[in-house]
């Protein structure tokens, strides 16, 4: 691997004046990029004096989606510390609001040997657990190194970063091979990690079928529909992504529901700016979420622009879209939305959620529309046929209930490693 990796390490070498570059253009839409920027080099402040456990949850979805193996390994390991490593500002915004002060975050440094080091030597944490698809082939190495049992766990990897690694065949190979366990998402990630040289892949489903929404969710839940308007119907367009919004708008035109009202959050928080700009655009009346006033009657669009709330929209709202899926994106997670009992639309582009979206379908959880004349005409029969939704609705239940345990699967590879 050594010689792979060196050419790999000389890549990243050259790349460095475009990360600064990188991060002061993200920051001139959130300025959070602009801060910890030594943690991205391995320099940390905070530290612990127990022994850590470490999860790499690199954004919102992956912070999210962990939140039921944070609380198992809380009340495994009460004499552990939880260290979460993000690479947004986002992730670690939820981190803090979803975990508090029970957990340690920092960003995970990029994968410059140096700074690999520097993270391990300061936190020397017993176990690392990197979740979803994270392959960075230095820090792979360096946990091998120094012998810390490093976890590829509720794995998935799309075709389209499978053909990606392929290219780098004996790094990726090679690095698979040296961590101490992979659990994928489903037996399709699993046979392409396979096909990719790692060896032992189980499966152990996903973990965010496990999520339960914060406490204070359904209340706030219960909070908003009121500021909405208990008689109005509602209907949430949910992490939705560039370009989305504008189509939705068209959709909206095209349905006939006096005094519907749209909620739209969009995916991105740097872009809640952007889609108030274009709602005046269209001369679309609407209010923000950050306003927090009950929603007048002739209030088209509430544009929700607020962090961590996503479980009160589904709470709130009639039905749900789930956005990313209307343009090619890959599509968001739609999990939650059932998990709420809510009916679930999805476009046709949802290969980063490609089974949970297909069984959703297939056990009626959700409806595939495969463009916006379609969404128009489904939305407006939904609307009209409230027993319809309802049915839509507790199959989402059904199949959210039918596909837990995945936390379990991932406590039990946790422990083998921490136990030897």
């Amino acid at each position: 691997m050594r010689n792979t990796r060196f050419f790999y390490t000389i890549g990243l070498w050259l790349l460095l004046p475009y990360i600064f570059f990188h991060l002061l253009w993200r920051a001139r839409k959130q300025p959070e990029y602009l801060k910890h920027i030594a943690e991205r080099f391995g320099f940390y402040s905070t530290h612990s004096d127990k022994p850590v456990i470490w999860l790499h949850t690199v954004s919102v979805g992956e912070t999210r989606a962990a939140a039921s193996l944070v609380q198992r390994l809380r009340e495994t390991y009460p004499d552990h510390q939880l260290l979460l490593t993000h690479t947004t500002p986002t992730g670690r915004a939820a981190s803090e609001q979803l975990y508090g002060g029970d957990v340690l975050r920092v960003y995970l440094p990029y994968d410059y040997p140096f700074a690999i080091r520097r993270f391990l030597n300061h936190f020397r944490p017993r176990i690392g657990v990197l979740l979803e698809t994270e392959i960075w082939f230095n820090l792979i190495y360096a946990c091998n190194a120094e012998k810390t049992p490093l976890l590829l766990l509720n794995a998935r990897l799309s075709e389209k970063s499978a053909l990606g690694y392929a290219r780098v065949a004996r790094l990726t190979r090679n690095a698979l091979r040296e961590l101490a366990a992979i659990a994928a998402q489903t037996t399709d990630d699993a046979a392409r990690l396979t096909a990719l040289g790692a060896g032992n892949v189980s499966v152990m489903g996903n973990l965010k079928f496990d999520i339960e929404p914060p406490a204070a969710m359904p209340e706030l839940g219960k909070e908003l529909r009121i500021q909405f308007g208990a008689e109005r119907k509602v209907f949430l367009a949910a992490s939705t992504r560039e370009g989305e919004e504008a189509l939705l708008l068209d959709v909206l035109k095209q349905v006939d529901m006096p005094h519907l009202l749209t909620v739209i959050v969009p995916r991105h928080p740097q872009r809640f700016d952007e889609v108030a700009t274009l709602l005046t655009r269209h001369g679309t009346r609407f209010q923000r979420r950050s306003e927090n006033r009950p929603v007048a009657p002739d209030t088209q669009v509430v544009l929700g622009d607020s962090m961590g709330e996503m479980f009160a929209y589904y709470a709130a709202c009639d039905l749900a879209f789930i956005g990313g899926s209307l343009l090619p994106f890959g599509g968001q997670n739609l999990i939650e939305a059932c998990a709420a009992g809510k009916p679930v639309l999805i476009g046709p582009h949802t290969y980063n959620f490609a089974q949970a979206s297909q069984l959703a379908v297939a056990s009626g959880a959700a409806l595939r529309v495969q463009d916006t004349m379609e969404l128009a005409q489904t939305l407006q029969n939904l609307l009209s046929h409230p027993h319809r939704m309802a049915e839509i609705g507790a199959a989402g239940l059904r199949f959210v209930s039918a596909n837990r345990g995945a936390t379990e699967h991932a406590l039990l590879h946790i422990n083998q490693c921490i136990t030897k």
